[in-house]
This record gives C-alpha cells, structure tokens and sequence, in this order.
C-alpha cells in the first residue's frame, strides 16, 4: 500500500523556526509540485540555451512567465518565445546536475578574467549550438561528452581545464551550490501564508554508457551537505556509496539535516549480465544495502517527458514485459537507455524491472532473502525534467518542449515525438511547510500524476462498510478512511478476521483555469501485485468505479474538443479483494483513468497543417509539404523531417498515439 493500524493521525516533526500555517489541516490536503526540474545551471540545460536560473524557475512555479530560447543563431540565441503556467504550483524541488556546477559558473556566469574561462572546453559550452549557420558543431559534442564525469563509468573528475593552474572548479561548484541555496530560501514563504515551498535539492546524475541511474537528492530543510555528492565523489556509478555518503555528511553530523532520494527513468535504465533484470533496481549486495535503499529511497519517479516506468506492452505485438494490461503503452520510449540514437528493444528482452510496477512485485519476492525487508517498497510521484527552468509545465496543448533550442522552431519539436511534457508530484500533507510536505514523501502519503490535476485519496483497512454508496456519501469518509485504515504509501496491519482486505478510493477530476478545462474522469482501476506459494509474482488489475470501457463520445478527434458530459466529476467505491489469500505478500495502488483528450503531438501537427488522423497516404503527404515549407523557411536543418512523425499512430506503432488519456497513480 511503517506499519500502522488506524487511529489519530500523528504530528509531523518541525525542524526549522517558520510560522505556523493558517491553512493547517489535520486530515491533510492535496499540494501539486515539483521534485524534478533543471535550470541554467546544468551543463545540458546552458547547451540548449536555456538561461532560466533557479531565481526565474521559482518565479515560474509561482505564476510568473518566462522567456524560452527561440531559433539557433550567430551570436547568441533569442529569448523570444515566452510560457507561464495557468495555475501555481504549490512546491518545487530544483535540481540542477551536480557533477559540473563549477565548470558551468566558470564557462558561463563568471568574470572573462576568470581563470578557466577562456578555456577551449569552456567555449565549446558557450559556443555548442551558436555555430555558423546554427548547426550543431558535432567536433565539439563529441569532446565534451567524451570527458563528462556524467558517462564515465569511472566517473573520471572535473573537466581537463579544471587541472589547469589557479583554476577552482571545487570553490566553483560550492559557490553554485550557495546561490541554490539562497534561490531557495528567497523564494520559501515562511510566512503564515504559507503560498509555496522550495527545497534545497540536486540531481546525482549517474549515466554510464547512457544507463541511466540518476537519483534527485531533496533535502528537508536548509541544513544540508557542504557540497554536493555527484557522481564523482562516488567514483563512478554507486547509489550505495552516495547513500553512505549522505549518511555521514548529513545524517550522521546531528545537525537536523535530513534528506531522501527519488530514483527517475527507470525505463532507461539499461540492463548488464549482472544485473539482466535492469539497473535501476539491482538485487541488494546484502541486508544491510537492503536496508539502506529502503531507508533513503522512499519514492520514486513513475512519469517524467522521456517517459513512463508503470509498466509495458507492446500493442503490435500483443505482449507485455510481464503483464497482460494493454494500457501499458502509455507514453513508452521504443529503447531502454537515454540514447535517443539507441535502437528500439523488444518486448521479450526489455529489462522487467525497468518497470516499477515489476520492482514493486521482486521486491515482495527478495524481502525473506534480506530479512524480510522489502528494497522495493516506492510510492510514487510523477515530474518533468523540464531543462528549460519550467517546473509544471505539463499543458499538452501549449506544450513547448523541455529542452531548449532542440524544441525550437515550432517544426523541430516533432523531431522529439515520443517525448512528453511530463507529470506531476502530489502530496497529502497538513500544511504548506518543508516539515509536513518532506514528512507526507517520508511516509510515502504521495501520488504521481501525467500532468492534471485530480485529487485522489486512497485507503485500505479491514473494517471498512462495504454497503455500496454507505461510507462514500458519508461527510466523515476521509475521517473514517484514517481511523479505520491507512493511507495511501503504508502498510495494512495483520487482520484477527478471516475476511479480505478493503480499499477506500476517491477521486474528483482536475478543476482546471480560466485558461484551461479539467477532463472528466472515465474510471478507476486497482492494481494488485503478489507472491504466489510458487514464489513467483502475478499481477491483476480490477475496474472498481466508472465506465470499463471508453463509449466513443469523450473526444471529437476532428476538433480536440472534449465532452464535458461524458464521464464522471467524481468517482468514490469501497472495494474487497476477491482474491485475497492472507499467507501470500500482496500490495495495491489505485490507477486512475480521465477521458481521453488530444496529445500535445496531435496539436503541434496540426499546427503545421499535418492531421494525424487523416487516411495514412493523406497524412504522408501533409507532412512532406510542411517539412518542405519548414526546410525552405530555415526553421530545419537538411534531412530534418518532424512533420513525418505526424503519421505513427496507434495501427503502425507499438507506443505512438494520437489521443492521450491522463491518469494518476498513488
């Protein structure tokens, strides 16, 4: 779904001297954030031209709108395009790539006098994308991504010039660190208000041979490490040691500094004959490492925009990495590393436990191996990877990429088609305060959604009144769903009874803006994982509230209008495992469907005239015209053909599609 029975609802621990909340609540409320977005403070966010700091992307989480680079050019790229959210987010987590914050304030933000900073390397950055003409210089990719501690195995050091005498990229990357630091306390009401909170955070960017192990390291409060620990402090890729390390240098100094990490892109995490079943999530060494990963990792990523790691089924060809759920094809990447040039993989040798729904089932089956402790026990959170410094900025119809001038002009990001705009992290806590919301991700009390808005609660007990409509027309219901059982992310006691476990689940549709609708909501699905007395894991996936199957009226794919009639506002069931068999480990989550509603894809075609949903050989055509007419206006290079990629779809490709239907996990 520690261990808890029901009851009153314990405080959280504060830590930190702020003001108490007006808005407190004991029975917690929903916040929408962000634990997962880079600035220009990232080596590859600055390549892609992206100048948003950490002071621009809080003031976009908070409301504000904010430049994006536009086309490449001589010289420097234009800031012309703009985007702004169409409703705050309530928390962010900024967590810029550690390994080369010292080279990237050298290169990019420090005095020409600057030793270091008329370095070849150090041009190459400025430099990469604002070559002649505004085409890649693949001579000066090649250079730095060869010495870049983020691939190395090894983890190799600091950049070649950071050697060079008088040089300081170590003082260099603590100085970044300080000014993160400072972004996040300028931007952290401490206020009654309680309007937004930031959290002191990096990323351990841990990328050997584009396998990506990747954690965001999101401190509790403002007492953290000195500096960073990145991939090279840990000599290459080493979660255990990075955890070792955090133990020592913010654990362990009885400061008051606490910290958690969230695993992403499991789904591109690779596989090696020592760990075949994938990277991400390895067999422990022993208990202790168990332990470990258990203790400091106890949230990971499920969605971000290159992809999601629920779970996977190729619709081509009828087959899924140990699943059967043929909505397994949301937002899948064909490869299973960051490559994009690496070749798609199929589905009989995807790595399963690349998908966190086949962790979260070995888990269960290694725990009496390492003591009966679980390494695998995730709740969820969804985020974006925006490297543009635009946390939540989920909207498909407006969408403008994450990833700079690869997303600019309008046509080249098609080029990038598989990719989507991400999700989001909620959390149900009492308050708006780094205490209750660092102690909602502790306890796990969290979901992930693909980027809406819905409020999802989720609770299982015992004793729960099964009579339908009874406890879910009851005012008391979110009440009841605590004093009789536990939220969403805890354990379910031992029941004395003989009767199956039951679940409480709720969900109300994303309320939506001025600017933008919420999309009613189609169903509600429990996903069930076990053991079996074989000692081999099963899975099944029960409807437990709205319609089973879409009826055709959601969505007219002609207009991307959607019906505000069809589905539901709110869906509420009390459900009782048919199938339950108390000596066999189990655990559930609670999936949640809205309607379907055009993907970001289909409104860029469109936009360039391509209809994804025209006959095939029409399709084929409106995209050779518009690749044409975006070749002669210069917004691509030769050979570039976005528009073509309007024409995947749901007949001729095993992941692609034109509709989307938004969904939350918890």
């Amino acid at each position: 779904m520690g261990c808890s029975s029901g009851g009153p609802i314990p405080p959280f621990e504060i830590t930190e001297i702020r003001e108490p909340c007006d808005n407190y609540q004991v029975l917690r409320q929903p916040f929408f954030g962000e634990t997962h977005v880079h600035t220009s403070y990232s080596f590859d966010a600055y390549v892609f031209s992206n100048r948003n700091d950490p002071d621009a992307a809080y003031r976009f989480a908070k409301g504000e709108a904010v430049p994006l680079p536009d086309v490449l050019a001589v010289g420097g790229v234009p800031q012309t395009r703009s985007t702004q959210l169409d409703r705050p987010l309530d928390f962010t987590a900024i967590t810029d790539h550690a390994e080369l914050f010292g080279e990237v304030q050298i290169c990019t933000r420090s005095a020409p006098d600057t030793p270091g900073y008329d370095a070849l390397l150090c041009e190459q950055i400025r430099t990469e994308k604002l070559t002649s003409g505004g085409e890649v210089n693949p001579t000066a990719v090649a250079g730095l991504w060869a010495v870049n501690p983020i691939l190395r195995p090894d983890g190799a050091g600091p950049l070649p010039f950071c050697n060079a005498p008088g040089v300081d990229c170590g003082g260099a990357s603590v100085s970044t660190w300080l000014d993160i630091q400072a972004a996040a306390e300028a931007h952290y009401d401490r206020s009654s208000a309680c309007n937004f909170t930031t959290f002191v955070a990096y990323e351990y960017t841990s990328q050997p041979e584009f396998d990506n192990l990747h954690r965001n390291v999101i401190f509790r409060n403002d007492r953290v490490v000195a500096a960073p620990i990145s991939n090279i402090e840990t000599e290459g890729p080493n979660p255990p040691k990075l955890w070792d390390l955090l133990q020592t240098q913010c654990l362990d100094v009885a400061t008051g500094c606490d910290v958690l990490t969230i695993p992403h892109n499991a789904n591109l995490s690779g596989s090696t004959p020592e760990d075949p079943a994938g990277r991400m999530f390895p067999d422990p060494r022993n208990a202790d490492e168990a332990r470990q990963r258990a203790a400091f990792e106890p949230l990971t990523e499920i969605l971000q925009h290159k992809g999601g790691s629920e779970c996977r089924y190729d619709r081509l060809a009828q087959q899924g990495v140990q699943t059967v759920d043929e909505l397994c094809t949301f937002e899948q990447l064909p490869r299973d590393v960051l490559d994009p040039s690496a070749p798609a993989v199929p589905i009989d040798q995807y790595p399963p436990r690349n998908m966190v729904r086949n962790a979260l089932k070995d888990g269960m089956a290694l725990a009496p191996k390492y003591g009966g402790v679980n390494p695998f026990k995730y709740g969820l959170v969804g985020s974006t990877d925006s490297h543009n410094g635009t946390p939540g900025n989920t909207a498909e119809m407006s969408w403008p990429g994450h990833a700079g001038t690869d997303d600019a002009p309008f046509a080249r990001q098609l080029n990038n088609n598989r990719l989507n705009p991400g999700g989001l992290a909620v959390v149900w806590a009492e308050e708006n305060s780094r205490d209750a919301i660092f102690s909602a991700m502790r306890r796990k009390e969290t979901y992930g959604t693909s980027g809406t808005r819905p409020v999802v609660r989720f609770f299982g007990g015992w004793d729960y009144d099964t009579k339908p409509g009874r406890l879910c027309s009851q005012p008391e219901f979110v009440a009841t769903g605590y004093a009789q059982g536990v939220p969403m992310g805890s354990d379910l006691p031992q029941s004395s009874g003989k009767h199956s476990p039951r679940f409480l689940v709720a969900a109300m549709k994303d309320p939506g803006s001025e600017r933008m609708l919420g999309t009613p909501l189609q169903r509600i699905q429990i996903v069930k994982g076990w053991v079996d007395a074989q000692g081999q894991t099963q899975e099944r996936v029960y409807d437990v509230a709205g319609n089973s199957a879409l009826q055709g009226d959601e969505l007219d794919t002609a207009t991307c209008q959607v019906n505000p009639e069809a589905g539901f506002g709110e869906l509420c069931a009390v459900w009782e495992d048919p199938d339950f068999d108390a000596a066999l480990p189990a655990f559930y989550y609670a999936r949640i469907l809205e309607n379907p509603t055009c993907r970001w894809s289909t409104f860029a075609c469109r936009g360039g005239g391509v209809d994804p949903f025209a006959p095939q050989a029409e399709c084929l055509a409106q995209a050779a015209a518009a690749d044409a007419q975006a070749l002669a206006e210069g917004q691509l290079q030769a050979g570039e053909t976005p528009f073509n990629n309007c024409c995947m779809n749901e007949e001729n490709d095993a992941f692609m599609s034109r509709t989307i239907q938004e969904r939350a996990w918890t």
